[in-house]
């Protein structure tokens, strides 16, 4: 994950859900949980992606973005607060 202030490795680990409404997978950086995902599919194509909720202490607001995959197997990280 790379901003103009951060520049760390993320991963992303799937979890057991402890209800319908609790997340997918944990975000994770250095040993640090920052944010929360949950598996989700467009309706009009049905294509799977992930909705994130990243937060820190160093963010002005919890920054929602979507996990993608692009055609060549890479990942895109779409994001708006």
């Amino acid at each position: 994950m790379r901003t103009l202030n951060i520049n760390t490795k993320a991963t992303i680990k799937p979890v057991a859900k402890d209800n319908e409404r609790s997340p997918d997978y944990r975000v994770t950086a250095n040993g640090v949980e920052f944010g929360a995902g949950w598996s989700k599919a467009a309706k009009d194509t049905g294509a799977e992606y992930l909705s994130l909720k990243l937060d820190d202490p160093s963010f002005t607001g919890p920054v929602y973005a979507t996990l993608v995959q692009g055609e060549k197997g890479e990942h895109k990280l779409i994001w708006s607060r």
